[in-house]
């Protein structure tokens, strides 16, 4: 899906919730080294950062310039394009060579992905034994009953705008997303995680958010306009006003594992 982002990434930035750090320290208690770990599809390195607190090196990888171009410096981060055109031997390279990663992560991406590729390019990444995969993904955002029953309804005027059939991974919160690796007691395989995040924003900070999304821009693209002046005072009233800031929570998944021997 490279560029799908491209054009929001400013948006993207600040929009998106943060992932909470107990994730990060429960994922490095599982490796057995933590000498280097694969942020994959990283964007603006929101998980990189995280992941940065707990090993000595992390490779945060995108598809997308425009993303990276945004992504917070750290002395432990190194941030890589990584073309679509990039071969599988080179991206093993460029990471670190075979049985080199401590943990690869991907946050709100892997669906996006040739799943296939992706998994035998983690496969020969992760170190064996000791390697863990970690990927993650959210969907609703939960407010209130009154915010709530408009933002479904504006949601479902975006179904025909999205990449599909990636896109449904999303909606069915990870329990159809293929998964290969052996269970570490983080989700698995047709029973991912359950998890929360939580999140205090304004009402500029959900609109953002609704704006960051894939198939709002597509829509605009076609001459469709999902958030017009009209929905957005809907939504205003039912949040309670611009000035109010609210605590949100946004319903998370993930799955986690290492190589099969």
């Amino acid at each position: 899906m490279a560029g799908l982002f491209d054009k929001q990434a400013d948006l993207y930035l600040d929009a998106r919730p943060n992932y909470p750090s107990e994730w990060f320290s429960k994922l490095a208690d599982l490796t057995d080294h933590h000498g280097l770990a694969w942020d994959a599809a990283t964007g603006n390195g929101q998980a990189a950062l995280a992941v940065a607190e707990h090993y000595e090196r992390v490779i945060a990888t995108d598809v997308s310039e425009s993303q990276l171009k945004l992504a917070t410096p750290h002395p432990r981060i190194s941030y890589r394009h990584t073309p679509s055109s990039m071969t599988d031997d080179e991206l093993v390279e460029l990471i670190g060579g075979e049985n080199s990663v401590d943990l690869i992560t991907v946050a709100q991406g892997v669906h996006w992905f040739d799943l296939p590729r992706f998994y035998a390019v983690a496969t020969r990444l992760l170190r064996k034994p000791g390697g863990i995969i970690a990927v993650w993904g959210y969907n609703d955002v939960i407010v209130s009953p009154e915010f709530d029953a408009v933002q479904y309804r504006f949601h479902s005027t975006t179904l025909p705008f999205w990449k599909y059939p990636y896109i449904q991974h999303i909606f069915d919160s990870y329990e159809a997303l293929p998964f290969p690796f052996e269970s570490v007691g983080m989700g698995s395989e047709g029973k991912p995680l359950k998890l929360e995040m939580p999140k205090t924003t304004s009402f500029e900070g959900i609109i953002r958010m609704f704006k960051s999304w894939s198939a709002i821009v597509t829509a605009k693209e076609k001459g469709v306009e999902l958030l017009p002046e009209s929905l957005v005072r809907e939504l205003e009233t039912a949040w309670g006003g611009s000035d109010l800031v609210r605590s949100v929570v946004y319903k998370a998944f993930m799955i986690a594992g290492k190589v099969r021997v």
